[in-house]
């Protein structure tokens, strides 16, 4: 006997719904078990470490110039030099300042002569007033002429002096020892008096200066020790002492220029960059996790953190301190020994079953039969 046509279509049909409900009931009582990567939570930090680089300077950096103007007929230096008291680093054309030390030995000459003159002429006034043979007055006179011509002399002698001056600050010397580190005008070029021609650091003290934001500056202050290290050099760490804080901050940086004084070591060179590193309180406790950890959640910062007991994730909303280096320090919401999960935090929903690597795994039971015992 034959089954129609319509009642084998809707056998067929019965059954594909039948099969079709057991596999979605199948995927429905399927739980998804996602691995995830965690971090523990350690103990929280009750300070906090400041680095800020400079650069290595001579404690005193003179600017020379000349103390009187004119060309550059000679530098005698180049950046790098050294230099000691007294050698020259550049000169300038003299030959102005050598003719006025002619005008001014000529001047002196003639009121020398000018003094002869009028000592001559008080001298006989004085004999001659003793005779009775001339006036007081023409007396006073004379003497008047011989004070005016001693203040004359006088005044053409510190002319002269002056003038002397003046040729040998045509020679720019150096006073201390130490190296140019700035080449600031050449041969041929005319300048001003004061206008600066080499920068020569002095030997001695060297420091680095940084440049400290306001919200730190207070963790900064003079004789405070601080540790320096140099980028060129691993192996170098100085132990620093703050020298100086400046008084106001920059205009445009808005930061605060630091001096910090080092100690006398032949490794460390002008110039050299280095980085300074102070301990601050940091107020409140903090823990710190990378910055992958982080997330949100309507609008609150939140991470989540694994429970060890059932291995699922929950949502729980933390404080963010400030951000390093390293990652996030966290003011409130964790605790020491968290397990956090540290990357994917986007696939994650309440309670979603997760799966720990096998070295977190094994700490989190023995954590838990620890507490059970």
């Amino acid at each position: 006997m034959t089954i129609p046509t319509t009642a084998r279509l809707a056998v067929l049909a019965a059954v594909g719904i039948f099969l079709a409900g057991c596999s979605e009931e199948k995927a429905e009582t399927q739980e998804i078990v996602r691995p995830v990567k965690v971090v523990e939570i350690a103990a929280a930090n009750s300070t906090r470490e400041l680095s800020y680089s400079g650069s290595v300077k001579a404690r005193t950096e003179m600017n020379m110039g000349f103390r009187v103007a004119g060309k550059i007929t000679e530098r005698r230096v180049n950046i790098g030099d050294r230099v000691a008291p007294g050698y020259v680093l550049a000169r300038i054309d003299a030959t102005d300042y050598q003719l006025a030390v002619r005008t001014a030995e000529a001047n002196l000459a003639a009121a020398e002569k000018q003094v002869e003159t009028a000592t001559l002429a008080r001298n006989r006034a004085e004999q001659l007033y003793a005779k009775n043979a001339t006036s007081k007055s023409q007396l006073e006179e004379a003497t008047l002429a011989y004070e005016q011509a001693i203040s004359t002399r006088d005044a053409a002698l510190s002319s002269l002096d002056q003038a002397k001056n003046q040729v040998s600050y045509t020679d720019l010397k150096a006073d201390q020892n130490g190296i140019v580190t700035a080449v600031n005008a050449d041969v041929g070029q005319v300048i001003a008096a004061g206008n600066s021609v080499v920068a020569v650091a002095v030997d001695g003290e060297k420091e680095v200066q940084i440049a400290v934001p306001e919200m730190d500056i207070a963790e900064f202050k003079p004789g405070k020790q601080v540790k320096t290290s140099f980028w060129s050099d691993n192996g170098l760490a100085l132990e620093g002492k703050v020298r100086e804080v400046a008084g106001s901050a920059d205009q445009q940086s808005r930061t605060f220029a630091v001096r910090v004084s080092l100690p006398n070591d032949p490794r460390v060179l002008l110039g050299m960059t280095a980085t300074i590193s102070a301990v601050a309180d940091a107020g409140a406790n903090t823990v710190s996790i990378p910055l992958s950890a982080l997330a949100k959640k309507d609008g609150k910062e939140i991470v989540w953190v694994v429970m060890p007991e059932g291995e699922t994730v929950h949502a729980r909303e933390i404080t963010v301190a400030d951000f390093s280096d390293e990652g996030v320090n966290i003011a409130h919401g964790l605790n020491q020994g968290d397990l956090v999960v540290a990357a994917g935090t986007q696939f994650m929903s309440e309670n979603l079953k997760v799966k720990l690597p096998e070295a977190e795994q094994q700490a989190a039971l023995a954590e838990s039969s620890e507490v059970v015992r």
